[in-house]
Order: structure tokens, then sequence, then C-alpha cells
């Protein structure tokens, strides 16, 4: 498929719902077409997103492997406390249903070979969602304002005006995150925007032209997606 070539938009986003409202000034007003976003939660990686996942979801995922020697008591201390929804046929890999209450925040930090997410909880999706599916911009919103402590991605795919083709280019908002090789760490308290321009031969022949007249104030490039 080829790479990409991000930089971010380097000025200050105080807050989730800023991020949002200065990404879609930026694609109502930069490409020719956009797409609707594509939102990913971030798994639970801070005691603080775990304290506000506990405290305002019903539910959540823990999913990892098992062929780690603290993973399965920690599963039957779950299903002892009557956390789990439903468990899986035993395998190496496995996600199981938890039932979200304060009488489980003892249990962080959560074992090495687990990890917990909320992909499949409302508002950031629901029991049959994936990674691949679209958002709603009024779901975006309701993400936003549940978002809290946790760390989120929204990325939109468009065809930029004045490049020449639109393959890996975007706009990637990372909420409590900053972009990593391929990756958004966790950055409580960050919020970022990433412009894509892909990385083709016809794409690094007009770019720098194109990031010197684009309106935006653009960062050096990093890997991209």
């Amino acid at each position: 498929m080829g790479s990409s070539t991000l930089h971010r938009v380097l000025e200050p986003i105080p807050d989730a719902a800023t991020g949002v409202a200065r990404a879609r000034e930026i694609l109502g007003a930069l490409p020719e077409w956009s797409t609707a976003p594509w939102v990913r939660p971030r798994p639970i990686a801070t005691r603080e997103q775990f304290e506000h996942a506990v405290a305002g979801f019903p539910a959540a995922q823990v999913y990892g492997s098992r062929d780690l020697p603290a993973v399965p008591l920690f599963l039957d201390e779950l299903a002892r406390r009557g956390a789990v929804f439903d468990r899986e046929d035993p395998s190496y890999r496995f996600m199981i249903d938890l039932r979200l209450g304060p009488g489980l925040l003892d249990l962080w930090p959560l074992p090495d070979g687990l990890r917990m997410s909320l992909g499949m909880t409302s508002p950031f999706g629901g029991p049959d969602s994936t990674d691949e599916d679209d958002s709603t911009d009024a779901e975006v919103d309701e993400m936003v304002a549940a978002l809290g402590p946790l760390s989120l991605e929204v990325r939109w795919d468009c065809k930029w005006r004045g490049l020449p083709h639109a393959k890996m280019c975007g706009l990637q908002l990372c909420l409590n995150g900053v972009w990593g090789e391929q990756c958004i760490p966790e950055a409580p308290g960050e919020f970022g925007l990433w412009v894509s321009v892909g990385n083709s031969e016809e794409i690094r022949s007009v770019s720098p032209l194109w990031r010197e007249t684009c309106g935006l104030d653009l960062g050096g490039p990093q890997g991209g997606w």
C-alpha cells in the first residue's frame, strides 16, 4: 500500500472538543472531499483512565493472552466477583465482556498480557463494532463528551485540494495522545492534529509547495499510516 508522511498542525488545542471543531474547519476548507470519521478508542493504560471507565461505563472488554502465569488467576478472580458476562472457550487468545463497578478498583493494574477496551461500549461502539466502522459527527460528539482522560484517535481520509491524488491522504486527530511511529501513545491532556499527505513520487514533488500555501502551520515530517 505504500506509506504516508504526517505533519503536525502547530497550533494550541486546549481540549478535545476544540480539537474536533478545528478538524472540521480544516476539512471544510482544504479538501476536495473527505470521508466520514473513523474512530478508535485506545486501550485503558493508566489508573486515571481505569477509574473513569469504572465510574462512568457499564461494561468493557478484557483481552489478551492466557499463556502468562498471572492471567488465569486474574480471570478466576473476575469470575468470583461476578464481573464476567461471558467467557469464551479456553484458548491462547481471548476476549471477555466485563461488568464494571467500583468493586473492581483494586484490580488495577491489570496483569501483564491483558488489555482493557471500551471499543464495544456506548458511546464508543456496540456489541458488533469493529475497528473499521465509520462514525457520524453526532457520534463523535457523544464520544468526546464522555471522553474524560481516555485516549481516542479520529481519522478522516480526504483528497487535499492541490495534491495530485488522495492515496494515503487524510487528517488524524489524537485526543489524550500523540502520533508515534504507527501508533498513538497516551499523552494525558495533549490534543493534536496531524495532516497526512502520502508519500508517492508525485506527492513528494509538489508537497513542499502545498505545505507552504495550504494556510496551516505544519511541523516537520513524521512516519505515517
